[in-house]
């Protein structure tokens, strides 16, 4: 699909973030989950903080460089679909609370509106 210009659409993407580990905390508990940019103000400062830099390389098309196999940090990677990356909260309590930030590459319909 190209613009009014001739240049090529970029991919579109809907970012999810889930809590997925940890102890239950003063901000986030397990199964929590997130529409970026959507709920920005609904996450912690410190773990909004730490996925910016990730979900910006999500947001581009774009995938991290390393992967966990055999842990349940193993991430999917479908540049035509759905792709994830996994991230710790920097708080410093016991908390240990671990995000998945999933990656879905919407279509374009006709009109040039994205649909899921």
């Amino acid at each position: 699909l190209r613009n009014s210009w001739g240049y090529r659409e970029a991919p579109i993407y809907a970012i999810e973030v889930e809590v997925v580990e940890g102890k239950e905390s003063e901000c986030h508990q397990v199964g929590d989950t997130f529409q970026y940019p959507r709920d920005r103000g609904k996450m912690c400062p410190w773990l909004l903080n730490s996925l910016e830099g990730m979900i910006r390389v999500l947001e581009f098309g774009g995938t991290l460089p390393w992967n966990y196999p055999g842990t349940p940090y193993e991430k999917t990677i479908d540049p035509d679909g759905v792709t994830t990356e996994f991230v710790r909260c920097p708080d410093p309590t016991s908390a240990g609370i671990v995000v998945g930030i999933t990656r879905t590459r919407l279509s374009v319909n006709e009109t040039g509106k994205s649909v899921l």
